[in-house]
């Protein structure tokens, strides 16, 4: 017990003399591995100061309340969706961001907010909203109605297919098979959709 205790001593002291970025940023991988592994209703400010292995009171001057805290946490680990897809064709172009899109989904940042959307109230959802709209939809409409239009003018896709109900399909049929039937969008279910659903929906009438 006594060579355990020395054993852990140092690493207790490194940790107590991180500062500034270099502890915020491990307080916020520790509530995003939190909010992956026991969801929003595990996560405590208590488990995320130990998992940053800090004190509970650093993570209060920080941040406030638990939602503060996961907001500033899901803005830091979403991950980066500026480059478009360019592959030649829109149906391959459209399988490269839905591909990306899956492995966003189930990667570590993606769980913490799979967990965010599916366990908060209506109440504690609204707080996330921004969170949510600004990181994830609108950066993936963005890329969808690049690809889309990119599409139109190659003559691949009819010139009304560029709308918000389109660009709507792919993230509501996405997290409608994960929330509702559990899929994990394997490669193969991917092609299914894109060419089963999408391919036919944007197709110019005759081609």
């Amino acid at each position: 017990m006594e060579t355990s205790s020395r054993a852990a001593a140092p690493a207790q002291a490194a940790a107590s003399r991180r500062r500034g970025a270099v502890l915020e940023r491990a307080i916020l991988d520790a509530a995003l591995e939190q909010l992956s592994t026991v969801g929003w209703n595990g996560l405590t400010m208590e488990g995320v100061a130990a998992g940053a292995q800090t004190g509970k009171a650093a993570v209060y001057r920080r941040w406030p309340s638990k939602e503060d805290l996961v907001a500033d946490a899901l803005r830091a680990g979403l991950p980066n969706f500026d480059a478009v897809p360019d592959r030649g064709s829109v149906r391959d172009d459209l399988l490269d961001l839905c591909m990306r899109a899956r492995d966003a989904m189930f990667s570590r940042s993606g769980s913490a907010l799979r967990s965010v959307i599916h366990e908060c109230d209506t109440v504690q959802a609204e707080r996330f909203h921004a969170v949510i709209i600004d990181g994830v939809v609108g950066p993936t409409i963005k890329m969808l109605r690049e690809v889309i239009e990119r599409g139109i003018e190659r003559g691949e896709v009819r010139p009304d297919a560029a709308n918000g109900y389109v660009f709507d399909t792919v993230p509501a049929m996405m997290m409608y098979r994960s929330k509702v039937c559990g899929s994990e969008w394997t490669d193969v279910e991917l092609e299914e959709m894109i060419d089963r659903l999408m391919v036919p929906l944007l197709r110019r009438s005759g081609s």
